[in-house]
């Protein structure tokens, strides 16, 4: 009897295992078979180095994945290399197949691990959700980022651009002549001030003070500091959630303790902002002697917290229109982050960029100096032309986000603007792709590509703004003919607010300081999590930076 109860155990044990291996294969199924079964296979491109990451290490090595611009001249617009896993990928510059996959948002959705990993740095916000729950967070945020709501904020814009201008004049005072400042350091303090201030009616102070703002601060700084290495734990925790408990690395600890600052900040300034309109309403209710509920008409305030809260709230808006407390705390990370972290990085780039091209430099500050006023409104910002240049071909030159991706929900058929020639010779009038195969939004590289742009696409040159190439109308961007700010349904729904606050901070900045590059350009490498930030060779494990020297301006 005990043998028996022996043999049971084992057998029970050995079918245990047997369900488990079963479980695995059938995760790994997919990824296993995709490099053999996948209908990119047909398409060039370059030989994969390793099983294991495929191209990925050769990309995360390459200074601002310059290798993949090599890729299209090399192989054409339709390339196909090897993921984690040796996966094929799909990486693309047909503005006619990038206009396609962008539009059709439903079927081209994110992949499950790149919503993991964003969820891990920016919550379940916005950036995350899909479907319906995206376009109902969408109807609801899209009334904060409309003109008249930037042309409103465009105050704070200003006023913490001078505040900023302020602490600066005051380091160069103190240093002397000139002053060598980490301004990609300062320009995330006072993107964050601006977004608490605009998305949340709430003071960070973190350009002035110490304390929880600067805790903030270093929750930012952990989630974006850029490994040196490729992840290769952080890539498979995200393809295998299960692993999530049992890989628990240095980083992987960091990025779960930021997260749980921003979810603790971001709950407190819920609380607040309930606590504020509910003490609002009960005054009311008592000077008109009435006893109503909470609606919309209450809510006044058009920053970003207060109409999440309005969604939240509100006894007069019907269910379905409604964002749970879930869904209302999943937005604050991701706009204290995204709200923040790219115009901080895309306003760092620009300023380097104006270090390397002292002429533009100083043409720039003379058109800048030729407005009476230090505070200009909205509307004054848009009206100067090389200013507006600038941005664009700062932003075009250096987009903040390089690349994202999609996956399609069902197999598809991808049009392409022209016929090409498969890796086995036959000529495709379009781009068979399975469900599930990663397809690459080479933003970065269809900015700064060379048969649209000119075989000068690689200069800093903002006077090609003047005559810009026709080409340029066939990209699917939502803003100024870039794919800076994607399209269709998920382009990104706070790019009016980053561009103003951008143009604030250059005509603040660059009316009272000259820049000049603290180290040799080539030390500067560009390193991509979610945002490009600069790193210096030299200097590795100081994290990313990008100090400059920077002096009054000398005026003509």
């Amino acid at each position: 009897m005990a043998l028996s109860l022996e043999v049971l155990h084992a057998l029970s044990g050995a079918f245990v295992a047997l369900l488990l291996y079963a479980a695995v294969l059938w995760k790994l199924g997919p990824y296993l078979l995709a490099p053999f079964r996948s209908s990119l296979l047909n398409l060039p491109g370059p030989p994969s180095p390793g099983w294991l990451f495929g191209s990925l290490k050769d990309i995360y090595d390459s200074d601002g994945e310059m290798i993949t611009d090599e890729w299209i001249e090399e192989y054409g617009s339709n390339v196909m290399y090897r993921g984690f896993l040796n996966i094929p990928r799909l990486f693309t510059t047909d503005t006619r197949a990038l206009n396609h996959i962008i539009t059709h948002s439903a079927d081209y959705q994110k992949p499950d691990e790149a919503r993991r990993s964003l969820a891990d740095i920016l919550g379940r916000g916005v950036l995350f959700t899909e479907g319906d729950q995206h376009r109902q967070q969408r109807r609801v945020l899209n009334p904060a980022f409309g003109p008249s709501q930037i042309r409103e904020l465009t105050d704070i814009f200003v006023t913490k651009s001078i505040e900023l201008r302020n602490l600066w004049a005051s380091t160069i005072s103190a240093q002397g002549e000139v002053a060598r400042i980490d301004v990609l350091k300062d320009l995330s303090k006072m993107t964050l001030d601006v977004i608490g201030l605009a998305g949340f009616n709430y003071r960070f102070n973190s350009l002035n003070q110490e304390g929880e703002s600067n805790e903030l601060g270093q929750a930012f700084q952990d989630i974006f500091d850029v490994p040196e290495k490729i992840p290769f734990l952080l890539i498979l925790r995200n393809f295998f959630p299960i692993l999530r408990g049992v890989i628990r690395d240095k980083q992987s600890r960091r990025m779960e303790k930021a997260q749980a600052v921003m979810q603790r900040i971001g709950m407190q300034l819920i609380q607040e902002k309930k606590g504020e309109i509910a003490r609002e309403h009960a005054e009311k209710n008592e000077r008109e002697k009435s006893f109503d509920g909470i609606e919309r008409r209450d809510l006044r305030s058009r920053d970003l917290l207060t109409l999440l809260i309005k969604a939240n709230m509100a006894t007069d808006i019907p269910e379905n229109q409604r964002l749970s407390d879930e869904d209302v705390l999943a937005q604050v990370p991701t706009f204290l982050v995204a709200g923040h972290e790219t115009t901080s990085t895309a306003t760092t780039w620009c300023l380097f960029a104006l270090t390397q091209n002292p002429r533009v430099q100083q043409k720039l500050r003379n058109e800048l100096l030729s407005v009476e006023t230090d505070t200009p409104a909205m509307d004054e910002l848009n009206a100067l032309p090389y200013l507006d240049m600038v941005v664009r071909e700062s932003l075009r030159l250096h987009a903040p986000v390089p690349t994202t991706i999609r996956v399609p929900i069902k197999d598809d058929v991808i049009p392409v603007s022209a016929p090409f020639t498969d890796r086995n010779g036959d000529v495709q009038d379009g781009i068979k792709i399975n469900e599930g195969s990663p397809i690459i939004i080479p933003i970065q590289t269809l900015n700064r590509l060379r048969s649209v742009w000119g075989e000068d696409s690689y200069e800093f040159k903002p006077e090609r703004w003047e005559d810009p190439p026709e080409a340029i109308s066939n990209i699917p961007g939502v803003w100024g003919h870039l794919l800076t700010f994607l399209g269709g349904p998920r382009a990104c729904i706070g790019y009016r607010f980053s561009l103003v606050e951008m143009k604030a901070l250059v005509f603040t900045l660059v009316r009272a300081f000259e820049f000049e590059l603290a180290v040799p350009a080539s030390d500067v490498v560009r390193r991509a999590t979610i945002v490009t930030r600069p790193l210096l060779r030299s200097a590795p494990e100081q994290g990313t930076q990008m100090p400059l020297y920077v002096r009054p301006c000398r005026r003509e």
